[in-house]
């Protein structure tokens, strides 16, 4: 192997271990979002949602970042039985965007959900995201 290619795959490793960094920030941002303590204290759900937020909800209505404040300080999620995620994954779009996407039941409500974060000067924020109601067990 010549020192290019030796270069190259060090690079391509660098890349790889860059991706999977920045799925994991998204992964570990998207659960907090999730987590009753931090939905009740609407400081910090402003600190993990882009000032552009908007979301598509599964009953279709659309919300902004200021709204859904509504949602998530309203007990939306219950500290005793917390939402259930499964077949979470996440791709990078682009440097500094990741998409998640993840099945969600809370409390019988059960959604696809799929999610674009990007990463800013204070951290990775969630843009967009969509709920799409998937059918009862």
């Amino acid at each position: 192997m010549t020192d290019e290619d030796q270069q190259a795959v060090y690079e391509n490793q660098q890349a790889v271990d860059e991706n999977q960094r920045a799925v994991q920030a998204a992964v570990d941002a998207e659960l907090r979002l999730l987590d009753p303590e931090v939905r009740a204290r609407p400081d910090l759900v402003l600190e993990l949602l882009d000032p552009a937020f908007t979301e598509v909800g599964v009953s279709g209505r659309r919300w902004d970042a200021t709204s859904i404040l509504t949602v998530t300080s309203g007990g939306s999620v219950s500290p005793e039985s917390p939402v259930e995620v499964t077949q979470m994954s996440g791709t990078v779009l682009a440097p500094g965007v990741v998409h998640l996407t993840y099945f969600a039941d809370n409390q019988g409500r059960r959604a696809w959900r799929s999610s674009l974060w990007r990463l800013t000067e204070t951290g990775w924020r969630m843009y967009y995201h969509q709920g799409t109601p998937a059918a009862p067990r």
